[in-house]
């Protein structure tokens, strides 16, 4: 016996699985960059189109490791005082506060403990490392481009839609 519920529930499970599935429908649009495609679907969505039809789907995953600088002991050992600074002077501070009478010696031993294991803590890592890895970088997840799919019953209106954005922006 099926249910209003159980249908729904069942409708919702299928256009957000919980698992990774392939995307389904027809493409409408094909864009570089994640940004025009992101522009595309929000040009549907003032159109009055039923955007939760659509899904935009990056072709041609790549990671891109971007180099932001060279690591050395000094910029390592500096980076971990400062973070340990930080650490050991919020710790300092909420002691003070809970020690009736103490002055300033809770916050001294705070930022003195945390600069110490930290830069302890820090060096221990970066010589574990033995200078494979002497640089610092960011990794992004980017594709070669960008696909919009729309489920068929929306797709010639979503295309419609779309080659007038082009042409308007061409």
């Amino acid at each position: 016996m099926t249910t209003a519920f159980t249908q729904t529930a069942f409708t919702n499970a299928r256009a957000n699985p919980s698992l990774p599935t392939m995307p389904t429908g027809w493409p409408i649009g094909s864009y570089s960059s994640y940004e025009e495609a992101q522009r595309a679907v929000d040009h549907l969505a003032d159109n009055d189109f039923p955007v939760a039809d659509v899904t935009i789907v990056g072709v041609g995953p790549m990671l891109v490791e971007r180099v932001a600088g060279k690591l050395s002991w000094g910029r390592v050992l500096g980076n971990a005082a400062l973070s340990g600074a930080w650490f050991g002077l919020f710790v300092g501070l909420l002691l003070s506060m809970f020690t009736a009478g103490s002055g300033l010696l809770p916050i001294v031993i705070g930022l003195v403990a945390g600069v110490g294991f930290n830069v302890v803590f820090a060096a221990i890592g970066y010589g574990a490392t033995r200078g494979r890895r002497d640089f610092v970088s960011t990794s992004q997840l980017v594709a070669q481009r960008y696909d919009v799919l729309s489920q068929p019953r929306n797709a010639e209106q979503g295309r419609d839609l779309l080659a007038k954005l082009a042409a308007k922006t061409a």
